[in-house]
C-alpha cells in the first residue's frame, strides 16, 4: 500500500474515533473503482471545520467559510471538507452561502456523476447517491442534476468536462453537450488562471486532440483562444502537407507528442499559429515568417493566460525556433553542437518529431540530430572558456555588442577543432576581429 493511501486512511480513522462521519470523496473513488491508482485523496466529514482543525497538527484553514481544512498525514497533505449544501452562485464561481448537511445532500452540489461517489474504506464500499458507477461503466461525462443549473454555477465546468472526458477518454452525455453548447460564451466570466489551469491539463490528456476538438465544436475555443481557432479552414500546400487544413494539423501534432508536458503542449497548440495571418497563395500557399509572427501572438496569449515569464519564454522560443531543426543537417558542425546542447533541446527535437509525423512523417532529421546529440562528449556540451570579457577588455577591446560577436566566434572554432587554448584564442581573435584605429590603445599616445 501506498504512503498516499495509507495517511489518507489515517485520517478518516482518526476522524471516526472521535465520532464523525468520514469518507473518501471524488475523483480519488472515481480513479478506484476504474482500477486505477489516485494521485491524491480528498475527505469528506460531517465534522465542522474547526473540530477538524483540533484534531490533526498544523492543520490549515484553506477556505472555513465553505468547510476545507488542509491536513498532513506522515509525509502527504489532504484536503478535508465538511459535507455542505451550496446557496445560489451569483458570480458564476462560488456560492453566495453554504449549509453544513448530511452526505448524500454533500453528493448533490457536486459538477460530475463520475465525481459524486463516496467510498467508506474501512468497509471497502463505495457509496453512490448520483448513478456514478454506472456512467463509469459506460465511460461518461454527465452532471449531477441539470446540467444547465450546474454550469450556470460555475463556468468553468464546460471546460473541466472536455478536459476529464480528454483525460478519461469518455464520451460527454448528450444533455451535458448541449448546455456547454448553450452556456459557451459565458467562459469569459470565468479567470485566465483557471481557465489556463484546465488547458495545461488538457493539452497532457490521452485524449487531447478529441478534447481539443470538442473545444472547437461547443464554441469555447473561439472565447478562450480565437487564435487558434482561426486555423480551421486555412489551406496548407498538399506537397508538404496531405493531412489537412492547419488546425487538424495542430491536433495530429498534439496526437503525436510522446509524454506531453504542459510546456510542450501549449508549445505544440501553438506552433502554427501564425499562418493564418501570414497566409499568401502565389505559385503556391507560402506562409513567410509565420514562425516570429506566431511568436509574437504566442507571447501575448500566453501573458492573456497568466503564464509565467519563464513559462512563456519558453512556450514562445518553442514556437519562434520550430523550424529551424529541419535546417540542422546543413549547418555548421558548431552551431549543431551548441543548439543539441541547450537545456531545452528535448522540447525542441520532441515538438519537431510530432510535426513531422503529423505531416510528411519524414524522421531523417530528428534522426540525424537525436544521433548527433548522443555523440556529443561533456566538454562538446559544457567546453570551458577560452575568452571572457574580461579577456578581451585587457586586448583593447571596449564592451558592447561587438563583444558577444567575438566570444561566440571563439566557440565556434573551439567546437569545431580550431582553436584549443587560450594563446590560439587571442590570436584568432586578433587576426580575425582587428582593432580599429579609434579602438587601438596606442592609437591616441603621442609620437
Amino acid at each position: 500500500m501506498s504512503t498516499l493511501r495509507e495517511g489518507a486512511l489515517a485520517v478518516v480513522d482518526r476522524l471516526r474515533r472521535r465520532g464523525y462521519t468520514a469518507y473518501w470523496v471524488g475523483g480519488c473513488v472515481r480513479d478506484l473503482e476504474m482500477g486505477r491508482e489516485p494521485h491524491d485523496y480528498d475527505i469528506a466529514t460531517d465534522a465542522r471545520p474547526q473540530a477538524v482543525a483540533a484534531l490533526f497538527d498544523h492543520a490549515v484553514m484553506v477556505g472555513a467559510k465553505f468547510g476545507v481544512v488542509a491536513v498532513s498525514e506522515g509525509e502527504h497533505q489532504y484536503e478535508v471538507t465538511t459535507f455542505r449544501s451550496e446557496g445560489p452562485y451569483l458570480d458564476g464561481r462560488r456560492p453566495s452561502q453554504v449549509e453544513f448537511v448530511g452526505a448524500e445532500a454533500d453528493v448533490q452540489r457536486r459538477d460530475f456523476t463520475i465525481n459524486g461517489l463516496l467510498h467508506d474504506p474501512a468497509a471497502e464500499r463505495t457509496i453512490d447517491y448520483v448513478g456514478g458507477r454506472e456512467d463509469i461503466a459506460r465511460r461518461r461525462v454527465r452532471t449531477i442534476g441539470e446540467a444547465e443549473a450546474r454550469f450556470a454555477e460555475d463556468r468553468l465546468r464546460m471546460l473541466r468536462a472536455i478536459r476529464l472526458a480528454a483525460e478519461l477518454e469518455f464520451t460527454i452525455e448528450e444533455e451535458s453537450w448541449r448546455a456547454i453548447v448553450s452556456h459557451a460564451p459565458a467562459i469569459q466570466q470565468v479567470s485566465a488562471e483557471r481557465i489556463r489551469d484546465e488547458l495545461t491539463r488538457l493539452v497532457c490528456a490521452p485524449g487531447r486532440s478529441t478534447g481539443m476538438r470538442q473545444l472547437l465544436d461547443s464554441g469555447l475555443l473561439r472565447t478562450i483562444l480565437p487564435e487558434v481557432a482561426a486555423m480551421v479552414g486555412v489551406a496548407q500546400p498538399p506537397e508538404f502537407h496531405p493531412e489537412g487544413d492547419v488546425f487538424t494539423h495542430t491536433l495530429l501534432v498534439l496526437e503525436k507528442l510522446r509524454d506531453p508536458t504542459p510546456l510542450r503542449g501549449m508549445a505544440a497548440l501553438l506552433h502554427d499559429v501564425g499562418k493564418p495571418p501570414t497566409f499568401t497563395e502565389t505559385d503556391r500557399i507560402r506562409f513567410s515568417g509565420h514562425n516570429e509572427v506566431g511568436a509574437a501572438m504566442a507571447e501575448t496569449m500566453c501573458r492573456r493566460l497568466r503564464f509565467s515569464n519563464e513559462e512563456t519564454a519558453r512556450i514562445v522560443s518553442l514556437v519562434r525556433e520550430h523550424i529551424w531543426v529541419k535546417d540542422l543537417p546543413k549547418m555548421r558542425p558548431a552551431k549543431v553542437k551548441r543548439f543539441l546542447s541547450r537545456d531545452d533541446v528535448a522540447d525542441h527535437l520532441e515538438l519537431h518529431r510530432a510535426d513531422c509525423l503529423a505531416s510528411h512523417g519524414d524522421l531523417s532529421v530528428w534522426e540525424f540530430a537525436t544521433g548527433a546529440q548522443r555523440a556529443l562528449t561533456e566538454e562538446e556540451k559544457r567546453p570551458p572558456r577560452l575568452l571572457t570579457g574580461d579577456d578581451l577588455k585587457d586586448l583593447g577591446y571596449p564592451p558592447g555588442p561587438r563583444f558577444k560577436q567575438i566570444l561566440e566566434s571563439v566557440l565556434d572554432a573551439q567546437l569545431e577543432g580550431r582553436v584549443r587554448s587560450h594563446q590560439e584564442a587571442v590570436e584568432m581573435v586578433r587576426r580575425e576581429f582587428p582593432l580599429g584605429r579609434s579602438e587601438d590603445p596606442g592609437a591616441h599616445r603621442a609620437d
